[in-house]
């Protein structure tokens, strides 16, 4: 597990706060559970299980696919009662017992259902086993209600059937007295009702002595007694014999259940621990959805690299209230490995390194985040923060003494595998003073190869990124015209505290702040005017930077659109350059069709005529179609007429004449034996030993086309 410093340091980072959204999330009391047992880990074998298995569960939610862990009964009572001899569960709670083993038996045939689907959920069920007997031992002896079935024993349905006939039997006796106390005029307005367990009638007072039978009681007025009447008294004992033996059957019927069921104590519990493990997964899901969070990439390497990150209680409020969360982007490495981060105050600097903390403790937990899937981070084996006043009443410590004993403690234990987080470094002593503690602790801190973010607003930390390796500058983004922090964090460069412009624009006196720029030390004060003025063109730059990317991404939706344009042109002449083709197909089959019709009938012709000529002569026109000669002739004179026969191998670009219909066409496309030649607009593949090569014929001078 994590090791943190201080003991309250998940809480500094407001991970209770998310851990109690995520235990509203659970249905079960073994997934509010786990919530409350909840570690750090730092075997990234085991967060990576956790996250994939948390992922799979936020893919089917958000599929819409229903997973059945519909079971969400609390049975610790029951399983510890199995664990006992000679302990008896009641009908209700052995139904509980079939209702889990069944949500066991729907979660393993769902997972046969989507076999190779989720496997890191289904890998929690490779032990798990369904085991019918329970639910065949507990239905066999309880129904859907809970009640204990008549027939779970030969006794309890002889006795039941002798109690329901006696029942009857005394019903009928017990309305026949009834009707003739009532006739005496004896009865109560109640007339009858039910004492000790026995059925009894409404006597007036003045009438008691004369109904015969067992008082049991009388009103709170005195005025009615309840008499149980001598003629069901022996009907009423032989019933309430029955019902003690009833009691008797069923609990000895239940106590042999829960025997058997005890044999199976091991698979239950494991089937309530998995079914609590599944809804603790749930949980994380649906929270996962609330923050849109993903999966990082996960590394063995201390390391920090969050894009789009964005800290999730932040963002929940936001999107409450329609605002935009503006997203972090960090990288911090065994290069880069202690980030100083400046700027004004209000600006956003602590809760940009409360989001990098959150968001680390949260995935070491098993917790999907609210940043880019592209986002990776490492495995830390300790957690160090000092954020907020810790000055302790109880052990007479300032606010400094505080601080430099949180400092003591980063100095003694403090490595590469440490992730730290310090805010306002060296705050709370004299400026000069506690900023050389502040640049010695950094100093200390970059040799231990700790990896960390500190706030501050002390010069000389701003300046350490060009003297020690490892340090980087980071700075909070300002809007000066507007007087707003814009809660951005730059990476590369410090920033400017803004200290003169918050108190012009706040209104204080014009003297008041002159007089503050002469007391200001010359260099100090011309340090953080430059790093005003630089953050001020970079803002310009940016904002120029992202003008241009706006451009480049349009050109590249124009150029997109284009292409989609000159793709679907090309598709539309492909097919209609297909469609001609297959025109000219589909004649050429039909007519080979008739011919083979036609030539049939010729052959039958000739077998059976005695002029022969005449068959030889429908021959010759069904065959050479003297009218297609008659029109290839005339195309061949006209061809012959503007074009003189060249020869030769053809090249792209050549006039190519047909050898047999002399049509005449523009060779655009070799294709070894193929080629496409162009007739009128209309491309056609044509076999090129077909084709000879011809040149247009030069018109005579003055001679009208």
């Amino acid at each position: 597990m994590m090791l943190m410093y201080p003991a309250h340091a998940a809480e500094s980072l407001e991970f209770n706060k998310v851990a109690q959204l995520l235990k509203l999330k659970c249905r079960t009391d073994p997934a509010r559970e786990r919530v409350e047992n909840m570690r750090f880990h730092t075997r990234i074998e085991y967060v990576e299980k956790a996250l994939l298995q948390t992922r799979e569960f936020k893919s089917i939610l958000m599929s819409g696919d229903y997973f059945p862990n519909d079971f969400t009964n609390n049975i610790e009572k029951e399983l510890k009662l199995l664990s006992i001899a000679g302990a008896v569960l009641d009908g209700n709670q052995l139904l509980d017992l079939q209702k889990l083993a069944l949500c066991i038996r729907d979660i393993l045939n769902w997972f046969k259902n989507h076999e190779n689907l989720f496997t890191h959920l289904a890998a929690l069920t490779d032990k798990i086993t369904y085991e019918k007997e329970i639910v065949q031992t507990i239905g066999a002896v309880i129904n859907e209600t809970g009640h204990v079935r008549d027939n779970a024993s030969k006794e309890l349905m002889s006795i039941r059937s002798e109690l329901a006939s006696t029942r009857q039997e005394l019903r009928k006796l017990f309305e026949t007295v009834l009707r003739k106390l009532n006739k005496q005029g004896y009865l109560a307005d109640i007339a009858e009702g039910f004492l000790n367990g026995r059925r009894v009638v409404a006597v007036f007072a003045e009438h008691k002595r004369i109904v015969k039978g067992i008082h049991h009681g009388e009103s709170e007025t005195s005025k009615t007694v309840f008499i149980e009447p001598e003629e069901t008294i022996e009907l009423n004992n032989e019933v309430a014999a029955l019902e003690r033996a009833e009691t008797k059957e069923i609990h000895r019927i239940l106590a042999q259940a829960t025997a058997t069921l005890s044999g199976w104590h091991p698979q239950l519990e494991s089937y309530y621990h998995l079914c609590g493990l599944y809804d603790f997964i749930r949980a994380k899901a649906l929270l996962a959805m609330d923050m849109h969070a993903e999966m990082p990439r996960l590394s063995p390497h201390p390391h920090v690299d969050l894009i789009k990150a964005q800290h999730p209680l932040l963002l929940l409020h936001n999107n409450r209230e329609n605002k935009p969360t503006i997203p972090l982007y960090i990288s911090l490495d065994r290069n880069k490995r202690i980030l100083i981060i400046s700027g004004p105050n209000a600006g956003g600097k602590t809760v940009s390194m409360k989001t990098v903390g959150l968001l680390q403790l949260m995935t070491q937990a098993g917790l999907l985040i609210p940043a880019s899937p592209d986002s990776e981070i490492g495995i830390f084996k300790q957690m160090m923060i000092h954020i907020g006043d810790t000055q302790s009443i109880e052990h007479e410590l300032s606010t400094y003494s505080a601080h430099l004993r949180d400092m003591k403690y980063f100095m003694d234990f403090a490595n590469g595998k440490t992730l730290f987080f310090i805010d306002e470094l060296g705050s709370g002593s004299d400026p000069n003073l506690g900023g050389a503690f502040a640049e010695a602790i950094v100093e200390e801190l970059a040799k231990r190869h700790a990896i960390g973010i500190i706030t501050t607003h002390y010069l000389n930390l701003k300046v350490m990124a060009g003297k020690v390796q490892g340090i980087v500058n980071g700075a909070m983004a300002f809007d000066e015209d507007k007087l707003e922090p814009l809660y951005q964090l730059v990476m590369g460069k410090p920033g400017s505290s803004y200290t003169f412009a918050i108190a012009q624009r706040s209104g204080l006196p014009q003297s008041i702040i002159d007089r503050a720029k002469q007391l200001t030390d010359r260099g100090h004060f011309k340090l953080d005017k430059m790093l005003h003025q630089t953050e001020q063109q970079s803002q310009k730059l940016n904002s120029k930077e992202k003008e241009v990317e706006k451009l480049l991404k349009k050109n590249k939706e124009l150029e997109r659109e284009f292409e989609q344009l000159i793709d679907k042109e090309k598709k539309e002449q492909h097919f209609n350059t297909l469609k001609l083709q297959n025109k000219i197909k589909k004649e050429e089959l039909d007519y080979l069709r008739d011919m083979e019709r036609k030539f049939k009938q010729i052959i039958n012709d000739w077998k059976k005529a005695e002029n022969k000529g005449e068959v030889i002569e429908a021959a010759e026109n069904v065959l050479f179609k003297r009218k297609q000669i008659a029109a290839n002739v005339a195309v061949a004179k006209k061809a012959d007429k503007n074009y003189d026969v060249v020869g030769g191998t053809p090249k792209v670009g050549d006039m190519v004449r047909n050898k047999d219909n002399h049509q005449v066409g523009k060779l655009t496309e070799l294709r070894g034996k193929k080629a496409i030649v162009t007739i009128g607009h209309m491309p056609f593949n044509v076999a090129m030993e077909e084709w000879i090569v011809v040149k247009k014929k030069e018109q005579p001078k003055g001679k009208k086309k």
